[in-house]
């Protein structure tokens, strides 16, 4: 039985496991709006009060579950409203579809009544964009979307979808796979590098591992941890890298970078060997590219070959995932590197520059995380808005669980936190959560 356009992204979206859409109506959506109307298939709809605010939902969602966050909106002013909230999660590769509609397709490009170019307008912050004038092109475009979405480094997709095609009808047929030539990222390390970063670890005297967010992302915060044990080699840790918990306190010198703790910004100068798993690197944690950890040599293992060699020059380059490579690193079973002196040297450190504060009749920010921290279980989802508050999260929530911190990093989106709350909550109605705002 043939079924029309919007039944096809009904059903392509339920092979996809997609439970959530955040979406708001608009006049080219109608055809589709009619069909979810008849049927949602199951999936929930979410309708924010503005489009910014659904993307964001949609990002936190993402980042707290592992699913794509997917979002849906009209044409026009619809789709041009979710440009910040897309250049938030490409900024922190946050796996998310954004399904706009569009103008007739016999209408694009006539600067019809709510046309907007949105394909053009968030190229450069997307992986790919995509519009479908085609009805024969539909399903195979959101597998590629989704595929896109969540392999390689994750980021938001968006596929534009012209309204004749949700009215047009044909027999829906969803891929179970799809092979793109063009993009086929790394999954497995080069076997020579790897064994190179086992040979430089079990040799170094001061190592020290620096944790991305690439390491949530990928679901590796055990076996980073394990790593991390197994080698007794200390660790910091950026914005995006919250999660990681070790059994040996001393191995955690928290953060690094200029809103970094002392002792963890002392250590990444001083270390001799910095093995830099999923991060960019960005100009929040290094500073001056030159005086950047002087000391050592560095590893850098990360998906996106783009990110080794952009910011730091590094000796050993890996590129593959995360998961993937660190299990290799285990399997390897090098001799552990003496790291007694080194781990007492910052201990030290730490101990001479401790973050505190002193106890006022005024409530400080301070008092009220830590109270947060009694109060609230270990699993307590932590989301942030932008400004000095979220830095102080940053830094005195250094012990939560993988996917549980959750803030606009890369590009600082003030207004992140509130729709990102809901969309945490939606995602692990089981859990806390709970919204630091302040300044900005």
């Amino acid at each position: 039985m043939k079924i029309n356009g919007g039944r096809v992204v009904i059903e392509s979206l339920k092979k996809e496991g997609v439970d959530t859409l955040f979406c708001y109506p608009g006049g080219v959506l109608i055809p589709l709006f009619d069909e979810l109307y008849k049927d949602s298939g199951g999936i929930r709809l979410v309708q924010p009060r503005h489009e910014q605010g659904g993307a964001h939902a949609a990002d936190a969602y993402a980042r707290t579950t592992g699913k794509p966050g997917v979002v849906l909106v009209t044409s026009g002013p619809g789709a041009t409203n979710t440009v910040t909230g897309i250049s938030t999660a490409y900024m922190d590769s946050t796996p998310m579809v954004i399904i706009t509609g569009q103008v007739a397709a016999r209408l694009v490009g006539t600067d019809a009544f709510q046309e907007a170019d949105i394909t053009g307008i968030t190229m450069p912050i997307t992986k790919e964009t995509m519009l479908i004038k085609s009805i024969g092109d539909l399903a195979v475009s959101l597998k590629r979307a989704f595929h896109i979405a969540t392999s390689g480094r994750p980021g938001p997709v968006l596929i534009d979808i012209t309204t004749n095609v949700f009215r047009e009808m044909t027999d829906f047929h969803y891929p179970e796979e799809i092979d793109i030539a063009s993009y086929r990222p790394i999954s497995k390390g080069h076997p020579k590098q790897i064994a190179k970063a086992m040979k430089l670890i079990s040799k170094a005297k001061k190592p020290l591992v620096l944790i991305g967010g690439g390491v949530q992302l990928s679901d590796s915060t055990a076996l980073a941890a394990e790593l991390i044990e197994k080698y007794n080699i200390p660790y910091v840790y950026t914005l995006m890298g919250h999660g990681l918990n070790v059994n040996n306190p001393n191995l955690n010198i928290g953060n690094l970078g200029m809103h970094g703790t002392v002792y963890g910004n002392w250590a990444v100068q001083n270390c001799d060997l910095l093995i830099a798993l999923g991060t960019r690197f960005s100009d929040r944690i290094i500073g001056d590219t030159i005086s950047f950890a002087p000391n050592a040599q560095k590893i850098h293992v990360d998906v996106d070959p783009a990110e080794i060699g952009k910011n730091i020059e590094v000796d050993v380059p890996i590129v593959g995932d995360l998961h993937n490579i660190l299990s290799a690193f285990i399997k390897m079973d090098k001799e552990s590197p003496d790291t007694k002196e080194w781990i007492e040297e910052i201990a030290e450190m730490k101990k001479n520059n401790l973050l505190t504060y002193e106890p006022s009749e005024n409530i400080q920010p301070q008092y009220v995380m830590d109270a947060v921290k009694e109060i609230f279980p270990n699993d307590l989802i932590v989301i942030t808005d932008v400004g000095q508050h979220q830095m102080w999260c940053h830094q005195y929530f250094d012990y939560v669980q993988p996917r549980s911190f959750v803030t606009s990093g890369g590009l600082g989106t003030m207004g992140f936190g509130v729709p990102a709350s809901f969309g945490a909550k939606l995602g692990n109605p089981d859990k806390e959560v709970v919204l630091f705002a302040g300044d900005g």
